[in-house]
């Protein structure tokens, strides 16, 4: 994917995700790669992390922490991170934010652009403020079956792996692993019934989050010896024990909307079982790579079958479908198309213009119109205009009037009126255009007749 030339972008990740410790890590394993494959690629990349998140490792990406200190509430030191942002943001071309809902409430303070990408996780109870911010701000989401029919997506990019920084484990061992936050919703108590039940060992790796739920439901098999757990690994090593899995356990999808621990699995030839949720079906192929199970009892089944699951292909699905590569440059045909509609200064055959401010419910223009060229005839069926002059003395035609208009005078041009201004003189037309309705598009103008061949 061709990178446009000098390309900055903020890319933008805190600490909304802490209410569920494993979303974080993901959100933050997925930023680091994606951020990396940007920079190799050319892309000037910033990236504005919050207190305590390990900044990707790369001398070449600037990173931008705000301390958190002794004194600082995490939510503050986020409200503090994403003011830093915004603060600079004409210093970008574009905001790509992994931090949720909270700064689109601040993308109508700015003129850069800013493109959200939403996970199943985040989207249900968030809803009315996406809602909210629909036309201002760009969506991607993660997973076509967790979009929401109530919201405009630019694209759905599904995240990506590094496959090759994976070991491929050509033969398993007969354990199957479970990695997941260990929490009454987590899924830890159902991986330990499908091994019991299958006489498998279970390894369990992950941060306990209920101390209390650990002591009762965990600990006893931890201390019977058939489940082995593990709080903290080094990276290297998780890959290893990825590697030589059974299977990956997914009882709890909720648990990692992006499905990053399944993809490498994949990515060492380990096949996953997982619990229906949205947007698993779209990572995983019953017998392909893993299986796609309603309960306990079908998970049971799905360990039996999985002799019939070939770790070459577990791996080949991975490198074909779900490669950063890949995912790289789908964020960048998003980021492409995004600076294409959002260019603060927009050029056209008959002159130019340039967004002055661009809000949920109004959007102001400064509009240049060359000696001797005219707009197409055109209506809008979402919004109204209404155009005054700043120089120049152009023709209106609104409906069945023609009207002349002088510097200082204006023409309001309402909903579904046919509408045109030309430039007979041989002068600059300028004039300042205030929109008013629910959507803004280019795309809600209908033309019926144009010099430019666009119709």
């Amino acid at each position: 994917m061709e990178v446009v030339p000098g390309m900055r972008v903020a890319m933008l990740s805190h600490g909304e995700r802490r209410a569920l410790p494993r979303t974080g890590k993901s959100h933050g394993r997925l930023i680091s790669l994606l951020t990396q494959e940007l920079v190799s690629r050319g892309v000037d990349v910033t990236v504005f992390v919050a207190p305590a998140d390990a900044s990707p490792q790369r001398p070449d990406v600037k990173a931008c922490c705000r301390e958190n200190g002794s004194v600082l509430d995490p939510g503050i030191a986020d409200y503090l991170l994403i003011g830093d942002l915004f603060e600079r943001a004409k210093d970008f071309d574009l905001v790509h934010n992994f931090g949720q809902v909270l700064p689109l409430s601040c993308s109508g303070l700015v003129t850069t652009p800013l493109l959200t990408t939403i996970s199943s996780f985040t989207l249900e109870d968030a809803l009315p403020l996406y809602k909210r911010y629909n036309s201002r701000v760009y969506y991607v989401s993660t997973s076509d079956e967790a979009r929401s029919p109530e919201l405009d997506y630019l694209a759905t990019v599904r995240p990506g792996v590094d496959v090759a920084s994976f070991p491929f484990g050509e033969t398993s061992q007969d354990y199957l692993l479970f990695l997941g936050d260990i929490g009454p919703d987590g899924g830890a108590v159902e991986s330990m019934h499908v091994c019991r039940m299958t006489g498998k060992k279970l390894i369990l790796a992950g941060t306990i989050c209920d101390s209390e739920y650990f002591a009762s439901e965990v600990e006893p098999g931890v201390r019977s010896g058939s489940i082995q757990y593990l709080e903290r690994v080094e990276p290297d090593e998780m890959k290893e024990i990825l590697s030589r899995a059974l299977a990956l356990l997914e009882p709890a999808a909720c648990s990692d909307p992006l499905f990053l621990s399944a993809l490498e699995a994949n990515a060492c030839g380990t096949p996953v079982i997982a619990f229906a949720d949205r947007g698993v079906r779209e990572i995983i192929e019953n017998g392909v790579n893993g299986f796609v199970v309603d309960s306990v009892a079908e998970a049971v089944e799905a360990v039996s079958r999985l002799d019939e699951i070939s770790r070459f292909s577990c791996r080949r699905l991975a490198k074909t479908r779900f490669s950063s590569q890949r995912m790289a440059d789908e964020y960048l045909f998003a980021y492409s198309r995004i600076l294409e509609a959002s260019r603060r200064e927009e050029r056209r055959p008959w002159g130019y213009y340039e967004i002055l401010a661009d809000s949920p419910d109004y959007k102001v223009k400064r509009i240049v119109l060359y000696p001797g060229k005219r707009l197409s005839l055109q209506r809008h069926s979402k919004r109204s205009e209404q155009w005054t002059i700043v120089s120049g003395s152009p023709i209106v035609v609104r409906d069945d009037r023609t009207i002349t208009l002088r510097q200082g005078e204006s023409v309001h041009i309402p909903v579904g009126a046919k509408h045109r201004i030309a430039n007979p003189r041989n002068e600059l037309v300028v004039f300042i255009e205030v929109q008013t309705g629910d959507y803004f598009g280019e795309d809600d103008i209908e033309r019926f007749d144009d010099d430019f061949g666009r119709i």
